[in-house]
């Protein structure tokens, strides 16, 4: 037997969001996938809403995680304690309101979802994400195991990945809203990606009104990051597990985009 993953890019703005609601669906039956992880850290453009994650919920995912931007939105704290299918980052400080994994009830088994942060390049310093894992890795018996880190260097995500390469269903990336082209089962039999994407405004940088941007970067006084207009995308990789083995078969992108695939 087979169980069919979606991991979703990174949500950005209501547009995202929206995207989301409109997509999700259509694309879990074209794909077949009967579990689905999506990121919402940027659903509001810095955080999510609780009714943003509700709506995200409702649309079809199984799994929210989020990343630097978990606490965004402040009034999301009471919904991080309350609603376990909401991952914040495992490492974060033992303290930190809500929960970093969690095992989740499927018709093929248990699925173990662990939430990480990266620590290059981030604002702060979260506990590492490789000394972390290892523990939670001894407390959790099934064998379909998902992970994502949300980091920034794309050579700290590929560490993780070969790590825990046949230890562990998929590992995945997000964070920098960009996807890459290294989809791929590695050697003994993980399901990786460097970095998932984002689902919201495709004429835009990360999201952001492209203008904004620049100005940012040219050094011009620029105000509150706005999230751009216009047709929106949603990315996406789909992982195939062996429910025996709890490895990959195959993993391979999974998107939509508003009018079609762009050139």
């Amino acid at each position: 037997m087979e169980l069919k993953v979606l991991a979703v890019g990174d949500v950005v703005g209501q547009p995202g969001v929206e995207r989301v609601c409109r997509s999700l669906g259509r694309l879990k039956r074209a794909t077949g996938a009967s579990f689905v992880v999506v990121n919402g850290e940027n659903a509001s453009g810095v955080g999510m809403t609780p009714r943003q994650a509700q709506a995200i919920l409702d649309a079809g995912a199984d799994v929210i995680t989020m990343g630097n931007h978990t606490f965004g939105r402040r009034e999301l704290i009471h919904t991080l304690e309350d609603e376990p299918r909401i991952l914040r980052p495992a490492n974060l400080a033992p303290q930190t309101p809500g929960r970093g994994w969690g095992i989740f009830e499927t018709a093929m088994g248990d699925v173990a979802v662990i939430d990480l942060i990266g620590r290059c390049g981030m604002d702060y310093g979260p506990d590492n994400p490789f000394l972390l894992v290892e523990k939670l890795l001894r407390q959790i018996q099934t064998k379909l195991i998902l992970v994502e880190i949300h980091a920034e260097a794309t050579s700290e995500k590929l560490a993780m990945g070969y790590m825990l390469d046949g230890r562990v269903s998929a590992v995945w990336g997000t964070h920098t809203h960009v996807p890459t082209a290294d989809a791929m089962r590695l050697p003994k039999g993980t399901g990786y990606c460097t970095d998932l994407g984002m689902t919201g405004p495709m004429i835009s940088i990360l999201g952001v009104q492209a203008q904004q941007s620049i100005a940012r970067f040219r050094g011009d006084l620029t105000g509150r990051y706005q999230t751009a207009e216009g047709p929106t995308k949603l990315e996406a990789v789909l992982f195939t597990v062996d429910v025996e083995t709890g490895l990959c078969t195959d993993v391979r992108r999974a998107d939509v985009y508003e009018g079609g695939a762009p050139c």
